[in-house]
Order: C-alpha cells, then structure tokens, then sequence
C-alpha cells in the first residue's frame, strides 16, 4: 500500500473521507485554501523535516508558481491543468538555480541565503511588467479542465483541487519511504556519515530542494485559479514565515503534520477575523500556547502518545 502502515493507511482514509464530505458541510473556497496551504507545508516539511534544511525562502516558488499559472491562464488562455503544471515547473527551475546556490552552506547561513533570494525573487516581481506591481494579475480565469469541464462553479473546483492534493500527499509519501528518501534522512541524522558511506550528499538535497520548490510552485499555481488573483503576498516573506508556522504547529517532520498546521492557521485566519486588529495577537497567543503544550507538533505529539509513525 505504497509503503504505508497501518495506522497511516487509517489515517489517510480518514482525512481522504475528510475531503470528499467537507464540501457539503463547509464553504468550498475555504476548504480549497486550506488544501492549497496544506500542499504548500507538505512541500516545505520535505526539505525541513526529511532532510534538515530550514529555508526562510519557500514564499519565492509558491509566489512564482501563482504568477506564472495566473499569467499563462489569462494573457495565454491555457487550460488550468497547463497553467498550474507550469507553476509547478517555475517553482522547479528556480528551486534548481536558488538550491545550487544554497546547499554549499548550512544552518543559519543555509536559512539566510534562502531569504535573500526570496527577497530578490520579491523585488523582481514588484518591478517586472507582466506582474502588475501592487496590483497584482487580476480577474485569473479558471477556464474549463482538459477544455471539456468548466471550473465557474466553486465544487467543481474543489474536486480539482482535491485530486491534486491527495495525488501530490501520495508522491510525498512515497518519496520519503523511497530508498531515496531514506537516504535523505540519513543526511539530516548524519551527512558526514551519509558521506563516508559513498552518497553524494549535495546532489541530494539539491533534488529534494527541486521537488519541494516544484510542489510549492503547484500550490501557488492551484490558488492563483481558485482565488483569481495571483499578488505580493504570496510572494512576500511572511507567508515563508506562514508556512514554517503551520509545519512547526502540524509536527514537523511528520507526513499529517503539515495537513494539520495548514488546517489549524487557516481556521484561525478565517474565524478569527471578526476580533478585527486583535486577530495577530490572538493567533500569536494561540501559537505560543501550542507550541508550549505540542513542542513535537499536534500531530508529533499524538504519534508520540499512541507510539506510531504518521
């Protein structure tokens, strides 16, 4: 069952049963930027949690992604499939160029150089023309899927949205119980043993860097459509903060973990919303107190307890 236990097996049917039923319960453009968050933690606790390395730039690719696919589905009119596997592919390339560039170093200095790229990835897109400053790339079409199913109503999105989820939530697993992704481990226990051992270190994690810019650039890509708007935001240096939050808050280094994080900050975002000014504090207060009581994560720490792997 590619690779899963059998509490992960449960724990996949639940929350995929989850993402079928929610729509009829909840709003479905809330549920689609949740999944879309998710997908965006999921990415980023590949790098962080499997192999160690804590960017401060991810905001770069899952920005990137969402102003390429905004782009290509409205000045190019190209299908959303196309639009959003182009994101996905933006967020590659520059995972490829930005990752070279920061796996000679480690730790903080690692950290810092992702930041600055990001930044750079920033002020690019506030100055290139085809992003449309501060405004940002408006009024994006979701267009019809394969040219044969339109997106306008908001459920038919939702179920595009969550095919690509689960299908991306199954490639991660499968790359981290992958020999390959035992071998990222190793690297994030040890890399100087990982080294002796004979494996080209860098050349790992330069293609974990890959797929995790690769998957934040779908993300971004997924949301441009389903929100219309593809902005600075997205590429800003807060939702890198954002997304270490709702992987810290989830259970870093967990395969669930990440789902749960995104689920727990866009709750708060979206519910929180009438206390007006006191939502930053109030969300501050609540992350402290999480983190207190889950110093492994929601989910780190119920693995824990039950004394199983998710």
């Amino acid at each position: 069952m590619m690779g899963f236990s059998r509490p992960q097996w449960i724990a996949f049917l639940v929350m995929a049963a989850l993402v079928v039923v929610a729509p009829y319960v909840l709003y479905p453009v809330f549920l689609m930027k949740v999944l879309c968050f998710a997908l965006f933690a999921c990415a980023f606790n590949l790098l962080v949690g499997y192999v160690g390395l804590l960017s401060f730039g991810h905001a770069a690719y899952f920005g990137m992604g969402a102003y390429v696919s905004a782009y290509a589905a409205k000045a190019w009119h190209l299908t959303p499939e196309v639009a959003i596997v182009l994101g996905g592919l933006t967020g590659a390339a520059m995972g490829s160029v930005f990752g070279w560039l920061a796996i000679r170093r480690q730790g903080i200095y690692f950290a810092m150089i992702t930041l600055a790229l990001a930044q750079m990835a920033y002020f690019f897109c506030l100055q290139a023309p085809f992003t449309g400053g501060e405004d940002g790339i408006q009024q994006v079409p979701r267009g019809s899927l394969f040219g044969l199913i339109p997106l306008h109503s908001d459920m038919a999105t939702y179920w595009v949205v969550a095919v690509i989820f689960l299908g991306v939530f199954l490639l991660i697993h499968r790359i981290v119980h992958s020999p390959f992704g035992q071998v990222l481990k190793a690297i994030r226990e040890n890399e100087p043993r990982a080294t002796s051992l004979g494996y080209r270190t860098d050349d790992y994690k330069l293609v974990a860097f890959i797929l995790s810019a690769g998957i934040a650039g779908l993300a971004g890509g997924t949301k441009s459509l389903v929100f219309g708007i593809a902005t600075l935001t997205d590429v800003h240096f807060s939702m890198s903060g954002e997304v270490v939050l709702m992987t810290l808050l989830g259970g870093m280094g967990t395969i669930f973990g990440p789902v749960m994080g995104a689920l727990i900050s866009t709750s708060m975002e979206n519910y929180l919303a009438e206390f007006g000014a006191w939502v930053s504090v109030t969300q501050g207060v609540i992350f402290v107190v999480c983190v207190i009581a889950f110093r492994r994560g929601v989910i780190g720490e119920l693995a824990a307890k039950l004394k199983i792997a998710l």
